[in-house]
């Protein structure tokens, strides 16, 4: 089911690459909105808007929008259609996309040649908020070209990504797969995102998350992070060097994700088929490497030493924060985010290396 209000804007509030956000008058009541210009055109103050707020309704963390379907007193003009893909598939806001595997994509003849990754380093993690950490960690001890590819366990459109948008001037791109879209580049899945992530944007390592947001329900199998799993197996299978990031909270309210998240457990000791490097930050306690163990029947469990990282995640070009919590309340899961990073690092021949 959708809540459908109409709404009258009343200011834009800010925007970044690939969204804008607003401020829309909705009866007596003022409600924070997200709309993409891509989809919808550019809205102003005074323009109609029919809008969905589920989101906004269901007080969700990320996204908790209510957001532009439609601006529907002034419809964006019709362009040509970029290419024949088509995302969110027969949703009512399906967007046809340019994919490097068609035809008409300039990335063509690459894609038809493009199939095994060379050893290339790919770091895979559990939510959205990983990736800045990663990046730190990577960059903390390497010069690399880094490329990110979103998949779409949780929101579809990159532009909902502010971190995405900040990021921009420090990655290689980013390949948006399967029902995902709105990146620099656009691929039907995680494998072949993967090969352009190395061959179209030249990437020396590759970080896979889902978009933001998160969908967990308190239950083994039912959260979007199944997914970490099936990208460990996607770069095994095509000749990466998967390395798992491990979600760690030492504040974490939630027992099932303090210490070590159930999620990461799951995910790489259950559905993850292929061997990865664990990356393990140093000084972890007894309870969360007993809680590891299990990962070394398949796995293998790289301890990574931490020393200077703390100084990489403060220089972050992006503010750290993952479910509300900052670098100081919750240090261990970006640590360990980082310590993933580094680990990928050390992975690249010596002439990519710092120092």
């Amino acid at each position: 089911m959708i809540r459908w209000r109409d709404g009258v804007v009343d200011r834009r509030l800010r925007e970044w690459r690939g969204a804008v956000e607003l401020s829309v008058l909705v009866g007596d009541e003022t409600v924070r909105a997200l709309a993409y210009p891509d989809l919808v055109g550019e809205p102003v103050s005074g323009d109609r808007v029919l809008l969905n707020t589920n989101a906004l309704d269901l007080n969700l963390g990320t996204g908790g929008y209510a957001m532009v379907v439609a601006i529907p007193d002034r419809l964006p003009p019709d362009h040509e259609f970029p290419g024949h893909i088509v995302k969110a598939r027969y949703s009512p806001m399906q967007t046809a996309r340019l994919s490097v595997e068609e035809e008409t994509s300039p990335a063509r003849s690459i894609m038809e040649r493009a199939s095994h990754l060379g050893g290339m380093p790919v770091v895979t993690a559990d939510l959205h908020s990983a990736l800045p950490a990663i990046l730190a960690g990577i960059l903390a001890d390497a010069d690399a070209s880094v490329a990110y590819v979103m998949t779409d366990g949780a929101a579809l459109p990159a532009g909902l990504s502010r971190t995405l948008a900040a990021l921009n001037e420090h990655l290689a791109g980013t390949v948006t797969t399967g029902q995902s879209w709105g990146g620099d580049l656009e691929a039907t899945t995680v494998h072949s995102g993967l090969l352009a992530a190395k061959h179209v944007l030249g990437a020396d390592i590759a970080i896979v998350t889902q978009g933001p947001g998160n969908l967990g329900t308190a239950t083994t199998w039912g959260f979007s992070g199944v997914s970490v799993g099936e990208a460990v197996n996607a770069a095994g299978i095509l000749g990466g060097r998967p390395v798992g990031s491990l979600r760690i909270s030492g504040t974490d309210a939630r027992p099932r994700h303090r210490g070590v998240s159930h999620h990461s457990l799951t995910a790489y000791g259950q559905v993850a088929l292929v061997a990865a490097d664990i990356a393990v930050p140093e000084g972890l306690d007894e309870h969360e490497l007993a809680a590891l163990a299990p990962l070394a029947e398949r796995h293998k469990l790289v301890t990574v030493p931490t020393a200077g990282l703390d100084v990489a995640l403060r220089k972050s070009p992006v503010p750290l924060s993952t479910m509300g919590r900052s670098l100081e309340e919750d240090f261990m899961y970006f640590l360990s985010a980082a310590a993933a990073g580094r680990h990928a690092a050390s992975l690249l021949a010596p002439d990519n290396e710092r120092g």
